[in-house]
């Protein structure tokens, strides 16, 4: 008996410890598959956020440069400034207020017209049938919006550069990031949260337009709201409002394409209204509400007296003398005299290069850690970089920081000289721009923000001090999207928040909004507009963010073919095709300069030998360009394709009436000045070939946007499974 029991026990307790370990295994199984997810959902994002940031310091380059020609250039091969000065200097309109009034009054809006009617001053019918109209796919009629801009621009003069608040008129205050022409994020935080009114403010911090497709929408929302209610609902502005950045990220586009008739001077309102949305928002003096961020020169009280209608755009530096700049940067190299500051930041255009034929050879008129970087401008403020050396060097050569000693040659002795105080209005721009672009960081001290291109990296010092200083204790800024929709940081001094889900994919991020009370203790609410992903698994959402972050990618190689090759052919001595996988990471990043995992990324991009070895050639096999125009050799094609955008910008800024046609004469144009920002060497007869080669009916006119299809990818795997589908 005894044994028999004692047999049954023991056959009980076997399966129980076999059930244990399975259990452990798939647990273990099933943390390194998380943890694989994990994985690849941030180098996903790290894909997707450094190509955005690359985008926008090729943006700053562009419009540095239309900047110095429009400065310092009488002629551009032939043709005047008057190409660009249009859209790059402010719009000089010579009718008054009163005569433009008339002119938009006699609009008429026809019978035919079956969107909304607005009559002002607004109420809260008139918000309502916007909405609803919208909702609906229709269009709000040209005469409404001029009308409902010049009603804004009025309102906005009157208000001051930084807005002060107080949560004892309301219970709470709701606070939401960059939208980004997403009209679906819009509506679904006015249904989650209610529409804006005296019971519930709201404070929009930037971001409204581009890169969505709904930007216009959004704007005339939120203008019509800050009219209805102007006590309740408030707008900073954030570097996307910016007429030279909208060339780039397509709420230009967006408008001449839905308003054809009166395109060009919506623009040239939203330009001014732009200029006047207030730059600071200040709740209980407590929290400091701005779009980018701050830097170790921000000073609230002297943001409040910026004369902010003058900073049509962050991105055009204000005018110095080129002569007064050659001089300052020369002798601060041929002193001899190495400053104490590791770099400075580049607030300079491509005259960098003409600069560089007045200093000696061997001096840089830049600091040593930018001297190696390219002459393309940066609009970094300048201030003297922490010890922490930025992730990407500059992207040009710098002027000397107003806090330098210069060192000039005087008989045959050295004399220090303070350098001259920089005039008001260069002052005011760097308080702008640090406010609309700057990150913060985790390390301490202020530096150049390198990977943006534009405005500065703060660290928890510099956020301590400014806020002990205006008696501050919360800092809240947008401006960098974020997977959850929110962030902290700086020991919970600084929230960031941004209201744009699916902003890089579908499924890639949630956006969020904040509600703040008297207590001023933040309230995060999270959200997610889905259409198609709502019913996929979380490993089948980073599978879809994962392959269009990878074809992104994969463009960005091909794009860069030729150096790649160039430098994998230094490292592959013998002509294997196969080069280590540290040397092909090593190529990749110092090429193009992304500051990705590209270990991790290589088999997704690279395949290996049978050595094991990195076959180089086979980054480029899944994609190609499309059939090219017969004269376009393969080269000149790889060039284009680089820089398609900012050869569609300078075309569409030529394009003055936006029809998409231009003549071949001004093809030439366009192809001066491109060659002329990127040293491209490309002979008349090649143009004069090229142009004739895309007129295809023999008119005298080519459409550009036919053109620059011929210039894009064609990812073969995509093509395959479209054929077997």
């Amino acid at each position: 008996m005894g044994c028999g029991t004692s047999i049954a026990v023991e056959n009980q307790t076997r399966p129980s410890e076999t059930a244990i370990k399975a259990a452990i295994l798939i647990q273990r199984w099933y943390r390194r598959y998380v943890a694989r997810l994990e994985m690849r959902r941030r180098y996903t994002w790290n894909i997707f956020q450094s190509i955005e940031y690359a985008g926008e310091q090729d943006q700053l380059q562009l419009s540095s440069f239309f900047s110095f020609m429009l400065d310092n250039f009488t002629q551009i091969n032939g043709n005047g400034p008057d190409l660009i000065s249009h859209l790059l200097d402010s719009v000089v309109d010579p009718l008054t207020e009163e005569v433009r009034q008339l002119k938009y009054e006699q609009i008429v809006v026809p019978e035919s017209y079956s969107g909304p009617h607005l009559s002002f001053p607004l109420s809260v019918t008139d918000t309502n049938a916007l909405l609803c109209a919208f909702k609906e796919e229709q269009t709000l009629h040209g005469k409404y919006v001029l009308q409902l801009l010049y009603e804004t621009k009025k309102f906005l003069k009157q208000m001051p550069n930084v807005i002060y608040l107080s949560t004892s008129y309301a219970k709470e205050i709701t606070i939401c990031g960059d939208l980004h022409g997403s009209l679906d994020d819009l509506l679904l935080i006015f249904y989650k949260n209610g529409l804006p009114s005296a019971e519930n403010p709201y404070i929009f911090n930037g971001d409204f337009v581009d890169r969505g497709k709904k930007s216009t929408e959004i704007i005339i929302v939120l203008f019509a709201f800050l009219l209805l209610y102007p006590d309740h609902m408030h707008l900073n502005r954030g570097n996307h409002e910016d007429h030279i950045m909208n060339l780039r990220y397509g709420f230009t586009k967006e408008v001449m394409q839905k308003y054809k008739t009166h395109g060009r001077e919506i623009l040239q309102v939203f330009q001014d209204v732009f200029s006047l949305l207030p730059l600071a928002t200040v709740i209980d003096n407590k929290v400091l509400i701005v779009h980018g961020g701050i830097s170790d020169k921000t000073d609230l009280d002297f943001l409040s007296t910026v004369e902010r209608h003058k900073v049509k755009s962050a991105l055009r530096v204000p005018k110095r003398s080129i002569d007064d700049l050659s001089v300052r940067a020369c002798s601060r190299s041929s002193s001899r005299h190495r400053l104490d500051s590791p770099h400075t930041s580049g607030r300079t255009s491509r005259a960098s290069r003409r600069r560089k034929k007045h200093c000696t050879k061997q001096g840089s008129c830049s600091s040593s850690s930018s001297s190696s970087s390219s002459s393309s401008s940066s609009m970094c403020s300048p201030r003297v970089s922490s010890r922490n050396t930025p992730r990407r060097p500059p992207p040009s050569p710098s002027l000397p920081s107003p806090t330098d000693v210069l060192q000039v040659p005087f008989l045959d002795s050295f004399v220090s000289l303070e350098p001259p105080e920089p005039p008001r209005e260069e002052l005011e721009w760097q308080q702008v721009v640090d406010i609309l672009w700057s990150d913060p960081k985790n390390h301490n001290g202020c530096s150049l923000n390198s990977f943006r291109g534009g405005g500065c990296y703060f660290g928890p010092d510099v956020t301590q001090t400014l806020l002990q200083k205006h008696g501050l204790c919360l800092l809240i800024r947008s401006h960098e999207c974020k997977q959850e929709g929110y962030e902290l940081c700086h020991n919970g001094q600084v929230i960031t928040i941004f209201s744009a889900s699916n902003y890089y994919e579908e499924g890639s991020n949630r956006g969020a909004y904040i509600k703040l009370g008297p207590e001023l203790v933040p309230r995060f609410f999270q959200y997610q507009v889905s259409r198609t992903t709502r019913k996929l698994t979380l490993h089948q959402r980073v599978c879809v963010a994962e392959g269009s972050a990878l074809r992104a990618l994969k463009e960005k190689l091909y794009a860069h073919r030729c150096e790649l090759m160039d430098a994998f052919q230094q490292y592959d001595i013998d002509n294997t095709g196969r080069i280590s996988t540290s040397e092909w990471a090593q190529v990749v990043e110092s090429v193009l300069r992304l500051d990705l995992p590209w270990r991790t990324l290589r088999p997704r991009l690279a395949r290996l030998g049978a050595d094991g070895n990195v076959e180089y050639k086979s980054c480029f096999e899944d994609i190609s360009l499309g059939e090219l125009i017969p004269p376009v050799t393969p080269n000149l094609a790889e060039t284009l394709y680089r820089y398609r955008t900012d050869l569609e910008i300078i075309f569409n800024i030529i394009d003055k009436d936006h029809s998409g046609q231009i003549s071949i004469e001004e093809f030439r144009q366009t192809w001066k000045v491109f060659s002329s920002h990127l040293g491209v060497a490309v002979n008349d007869q090649a143009i004069d070939d090229m142009a004739r080669s895309i007129d295809f009916n023999k008119d005298g006119s080519i459409d550009f946007n036919e053109f620059l299809e011929a210039f894009r990818v064609v990812h073969k795997l995509d093509v395959k499974e479209q054929q077997q589908g």
